[in-house]
């Protein structure tokens, strides 16, 4: 048996670096200082559901198994004859495998799009416009004695968040951890992240513009006229600027409810300027509550690889990009896109039912190594590695902070990794075009 410290876990956007996996027999029998989903993830390679051999359709619609070599060539014909094709995906893979997913999309004139376009796509909009006041995890663990949640609920999506960086952290100067801070919950429901709130604000759904704005009056001497806003006593608010003037350095962490509620990135915009009034009162910064362990490395890698953070469009022979457009949610209920790869993410598990109605009507490869939701739309099915368990790289935390992650144990044999499949696919692919 052997215990491997220090490993990383590849799941949520905190990428918690400091688990322990045992290996036994060359299996992963158990785990330490990580969350019951990111020891589900450790877990899963050895004891979960998972395809391996590849599937393709025959003619009869049936998937039938086939060999790797076979369903990289199909895939790259498909892609390759393809006038608009999708590439989605990417967060739940690694940076190396990114940019190889760039270099395809390139070569196929197709749209690399990944899953910030149904969550955290509306704060890069505002971020592009307003401006980007943030600071690393440990800086909040450290420093942040002002906690803010809105719109999230990490005790169930982030479960170490609350631990490791805010409302639980011992940080240097705030080293009686939760004793130290004042935690304001923005949410619509009384979830498990509410209950342990100092301050539990509970606006009507849709509505936090308006509280936005409605604290950047009292922050600026301007009282509300209303005395309840948007479900909201204007006396919590005035609770909520007390306790700005008892602190030394504010938190705000924002998650869907705010990026997906009415006004998008809209919402995100008055909240950085928040963010700017506050640091007239104190130190203050913000942070997306981002999903996905490496999502914010999609971003990044996409940003300095093409100039663009998502929605890239190659159809041209260079980079462009037009969310609303290029967008894969947008392309798909408008069916433009003719063909798709899926790579490291499920959208047949989170996109609207108009896009995936046109999924089942183009061919879709899909790249990923567990069975999911995706499968009965795919047209192909090549298993893959898990990314941070059986294949070794690069990925950003929330924070934007780069970490190595790790290769535990070797893949089942024949499993190649995502970035070895991309590979292959490209080779295939210049050799038709």
């Amino acid at each position: 048996m052997e215990v491997i410290k220090d490993v990383v876990c590849p799941f949520c956007g905190c990428v918690c670096d400091d688990g322990e996996v045992i290996v036994d027999g060359g299996h992963i029998t158990g785990t330490k200082n990580l969350c019951r989903i990111g020891h589900a993830k450790f877990m899963h390679p050895t004891h979960g559901q998972r395809h391996l051999t590849p599937m393709m359709r025959d003619d009869k619609g049936e998937l039938k198994k086939v060999d790797i070599d076979t369903a990289i060539e199909e895939s790259a014909r498909i892609l390759a004859e393809a006038s608009w094709p999708l590439l989605y995906g990417w967060s739940a893979t690694l940076c190396e495998t990114q940019q190889k997913g760039i270099e395809l999309a390139e070569l196929v004139g197709g749209v690399f799009d990944n899953t910030a376009t149904v969550c955290h796509a509306p704060s890069i909009l505002a971020v592009q416009n307003r401006g980007y006041p943030v600071c690393t995890l440990d800086e909040t663990k450290n420093y942040a004695d002002l906690i803010i949640y809105w719109g999230c609920n990490p005790m169930h999506a982030h479960p170490r968040h609350a631990s490791r960086y805010s409302i639980y952290a011992r940080g240097f100067f705030r080293e009686r951890g939760k004793r130290d801070r004042t935690i304001v919950v923005v949410d619509p429901r009384k979830t498990d992240t509410a209950k342990m709130a100092d301050i539990h604000i509970q606006p009507y759904p849709g509505t936090d513009y308006l509280i936005v704005s409605a604290l950047r009056m009292i922050l600026n001497g301007v009282e509300p006229q209303q005395d309840v806003i948007a479900g909201v006593p204007k006396e919590t608010l005035y609770e909520v600027f007390d306790a700005i003037g008892r602190h030394q350095f504010a938190m705000l962490f924002f998650g869907m409810g705010l990026t997906q509620s009415p006004g998008k990135y809209m919402n995100i915009d008055p909240a950085i300027t928040l963010i700017s009034d506050l640091n007239k009162h104190m130190k203050a910064v913000l942070q997306p509550m981002r999903g996905h362990y490496n999502v914010a490395g999609f971003n990044i890698v996409a940003a300095y690889e093409t100039g663009y953070p998502f929605c890239v469009d190659f159809s041209k022979g260079y980079p462009r990009y037009n969310p609303g457009e290029t967008s894969a949610i947008d392309m798909l209920i408008k069916e433009h896109a003719d063909a798709m790869l899926v790579c490291g993410a499920d959208p047949g598990h989170s996109f609207p039912n108009k896009a995936l109605e046109h999924v089942a009507n183009i061919p879709v490869i899909n790249i990923n190594p567990a069975i999911t939701p995706t499968d009965p739309l795919s047209d192909i099915i090549i298993p893959c590695a898990f990314s941070g368990v059986e294949a070794e790289g690069t990925c950003y935390r929330m924070d934007c902070v780069a970490i190595r992650v790790k290769k535990i144990l070797d893949p089942p044999e024949g499993i190649l990794t995502d970035k070895e499949i991309l590979e292959r696919m490209i080779k295939n692919i210049k050799k038709m075009i």
